[in-house]
C-alpha cells in the first residue's frame, strides 16, 4: 500500500513447485456471511506473471473472475495484480491516509484446485501505518524485517476468514471464557476501554455458558467506528463490527453489546454449526440455502437471551424486544408472500437487492427465524418440564455434527434432529411456517410457559401511500399491494401535487390521510414523467396484524417461565 490515498493494494503473488504448465487465478464473487455476489473481480486491474528470470508470462482471462497463466516449465513464478479498495464495510476492503481493511476474498486470489494447500502472507504497511490486527498466526512472533510482517494460514479459507486491520488503531485486550480477546479499535468514538472490557468480556462468558464451552483459543474483534454504521460480520475466531462513533452510550451502547452477543455467537452458529452448503465454499457461484432462518434468526434470538443473562435486559425489556421483532414480521406485506425457507434461499436475489416493491412480497429471515427459535424454545422448555430448552438441542447439533462429523447438515438433517429432540413430527409445523407463510397460534405456544398473547390488530382506514420528500417534492416511496392506492393507479415515483382541489406538501398529506374514513373518495392530482394526471380514490381498510403479550404465569407454569427468562447462573 505505497500510496494509500489511490487506494489501491498492490498484490505480489508467489508460486513455486506446481508441475501444470498452466495455472488458474480465480477472485472470489462474494464474502462469506453475506450473501450476495458483489463480483470483486471488478476492482482487479491488470494481471501480469513472470518467471524466475524476470520473464513475463502469458496471462488470459478466461471468465469475470479467473485468469489462466501459462507457466510453461517455470518452477517459481509472480504474479503482480492491483486491487481497488474505497468500500468501507464488513464484507469489502478500504484503503486511505487513515487505515487499510483488507477483506480477504477481495483481495486474495487462489490457485484453482489448490485451495487446501498453506501459505503465507507478508503485509508490507504503510509508512505511517505502525499497526496490524489479525486473527491470523505471525510466522515469526512479534518480528518485523524490512518493514513487514509474515502471517502463516491453512488453507484458502483460512486465509480470507481472517480480515487484517492496518493502521494506527487503539488495541486492547481482555480474558474470558479461559481466552484472549484482542479488541482493535478505529476511529475516534465515545467508548471507554475499560467499560468495554468489562461488558463484552460479561457478553462472551454469557455466549460461552450456552454451549458449556469455547472453541477458540483466542478471539480477535475488529471494530470501525464511522459515522454509517454496517453492522458485523462473522469469522471463525474473529468479527468486524461497524458501529456509530457515538453508541457507546445509552441505549446505544446497549444495542452496540447485542450487535457483539450476535457476531460472537456466530463462531458457534455458521462458523462451527451450519448448513451443509455453507462450507467448503463454492467461492465463484451462489452458496444456496434454505436455512439462514436458522443461522441469522436463532442468532437473532440468542443475541437478546444473552443480554438478558448477561443482565443488559430485564425480563420485560427481552419481551419487547422480541414482540417488536414478532409484530414487524407479522405486520409485513411480505410475510404472507414469502415463507422463511423461500427468503432464505433467495438472499442472493432479494434479501440484498431490495426494490420498490419488495416489502410487499419479501419477509425478514432474521425476524421469523428469531421468532421460530423463540416458539421451539418455548415448546421444548414445556416438554422437558423446565430442566432443558433450546440450548440443549444446540448443544446437540454442535456435538454431533461439528465436534463429532466435522460437517454440516441438510435441510432433512436439521428437521429430524428438532423431531427428535422434542419427539414429535413437525411435518405440520413446516408446512404452516417454514415453507408457509400462516400466522401461528402464539397464545397456544407461550400460555404454557406462562405468557399470554393476545391478538389486537383491527381494520382500520387506510390508503396504502408511504410518501418522501425530496427537492421540495413529495414523492411516492411505497404503494401497498393491495391497497386502495394501487386501485386507483398510483406507482411508485409519482409525484403528488394537489388534494380534493388543494396544493399538498408530505405533512399535509400524511396528516389527513390519517383521518380518513372507510368509503371516503380522495381526489389526488399527481405527475408522472412531467406529465399530469388525476385519479379518485376510494378509501377501504386495512388490518394489520399486531399481537400483544402480558405475563400470567401461576403454580403451574411460573417454573417454566422463570427457566425461560432466567439470569446467569454465577
Amino acid at each position: 500500500m505505497p500510496k494509500p490515498q489511490d487506494h489501491y493494494y498492490h498484490v505480489e503473488m508467489e508460486l513455486t513447485d506446481f508441475n501444470s504448465s498452466e495455472l488458474d487465478l480465480v477472485m472470489p464473487i462474494w464474502a462469506p456471511g453475506s450473501y450476495l455476489a458483489r463480483e470483486f473481480a471488478k476492482n482487479v486491474n491488470l494481471v501480469r506473471a513472470f518467471d524466475q528470470a524476470g520473464n513475463q508470462l502469458d496471462v488470459a482471462k478466461l471468465d469475470k473472475n479467473s485468469w489462466r497463466i501459462f507457466k510453461a516449465n517455470a518452477r517459481k513464478i509472480k504474479i503482480v495484480y492491483e486491487v481497488y479498495a474505497f468500500e468501507l464495510s464488513v464484507r469489502t476492503s478500504f484503503l486511505d491516509l487513515s487505515h487499510g481493511f483488507v477483506s480477504g476474498s477481495g483481495v486474495f486470489m487462489f490457485v484453482r484446485g489448490f485451495e487446501k494447500n498453506p501459505g503465507e502472507v507478508a503485509v508490507y504497511p504503510y509508512s505511517e501505518f505502525g499497526v496490524i490486527t489479525t486473527a491470523l498466526k505471525e510466522k515469526d512472533e512479534g518480528i518485523v524485517r524490512d518493514g513487514f510482517k509474515t502471517y502463516k494460514y491453512e488453507n484458502y479459507d483460512h486465509l480470507v476468514d481472517c480480515p487484517i486491520e492496518i493502521g494506527n488503531q487503539e488495541v486492547f485486550t481482555f480474558n474470558a471464557s479461559g481466552l484472549e480477546h484482542t479488541v482493535s479499535m478505529y476511529g475516534y468514538g465515545n467508548y471507554d476501554v475499560a467499560r468495554l472490557q468489562k461488558d463484552m468480556a460479561n457478553i462472551v462468558e454469557s455466549s460461552t455458558n450456552v454451549f458449556g464451552q469455547n472453541p477458540n483459543k483466542e478471539y480477535t474483534f475488529i471494530i470501525h467506528n464511522v459515522v454509517n454504521p454496517q453492522g458485523g460480520l462473522e469469522h471463525t475466531n474473529s468479527t468486524v463490527l461497524s458501529v456509530n462513533r457515538w453508541a457507546y452510550d445509552g441505549e446505544k451502547y446497549i444495542d452496540f453489546l447485542k450487535l457483539v452477543a450476535h457476531e460472537y455467537f456466530h463462531l458457534w452458529n455458521v462458523k462451527r454449526i451450519r448448513p451443509f452448503e455453507l462450507g467448503p465454499f463454492d467461492y465463484s457461484n451462489e452458496n444456496y440455502t434454505s436455512q439462514l432462518w436458522v443461522m441469522e434468526g436463532f442468532t437473532s434470538y440468542y443475541e437478546k437471551l444473552i443480554l438478558l443473562r448477561a443482565g443488559y435486559y430485564t425480563k420485560d425489556a427481552f419481551l419487547k424486544k422480541m414482540f417488536s421483532s414478532l409484530n414487524y414480521i407479522e405486520g409485513s406485506t411480505g410475510a404472507r408472500v414469502q415463507p422463511v425457507a423461500h427468503a432464505s434461499f433467495d438472499a442472493w436475489i432479494k434479501a440484498y437487492r431490495p426494490n420498490e416493491n419488495s416489502q410487499n412480497t419479501t419477509a425478514s429471515y432474521y425476524s421469523r427465524g428469531a421468532v421460530i427459535a423463540m416458539m421451539l424454545d418455548a415448546k421444548m422448555i414445556k416438554k422437558y418440564n423446565g430442566k432443558k430448552g433450546l440450548d440443549a438441542f444446540m448443544q446437540g447439533l454442535y456435538a454431533k455434527y461439528f465436534k463429532g462429523k466435522n460437517r454440516g447438515f441438510t435441510e432433512a438433517e436439521f428437521k429430524q434432529e428438532l423431531e427428535r429432540f422434542l419427539g414429535e413430527n413437525l411435518d405440520q409445523f413446516y408446512d404452516d411456517y417454514i415453507n408457509g407463510t400462516k400466522i401461528p397460534d402464539y397464545n397456544a405456544v407461550f400460555s404454557k410457559i406462562g405468557l399470554s398473547v393476545d391478538y389486537v390488530g383491527k381494520p382500520i382506514p387506510s390508503v396504502g401511500i408511504t410518501m418522501v420528500e425530496k427537492d421540495g417534492k413529495t414523492k411516492v416511496s411505497r404503494i401497498r399491494s393491495g391497497s386502495a392506492a394501487e386501485d386507483a393507479g398510483i406507482s411508485v415515483h409519482d409525484e403528488l401535487i394537489g388534494c380534493n382541489g388543494i396544493r399538498i406538501d408530505k405533512q399535509t398529506l400524511e396528516s389527513y390521510f390519517k383521518s380518513v374514513s372507510k368509503g371516503e373518495v380522495i381526489s389526488l392530482l399527481f405527475s408522472r414523467d412531467n406529465l399530469l394526471y388525476s385519479t379518485e380514490i376510494s378509501v377501504t381498510e386495512y388490518e394489520q396484524p399486531k399481537f400483544k403479550y402480558s405475563i400470567k404465569t401461576d403454580k403451574n407454569n411460573i417454573k417454566l417461565f422463570n427457566y425461560w427468562l432466567r439470569k446467569e447462573l454465577n
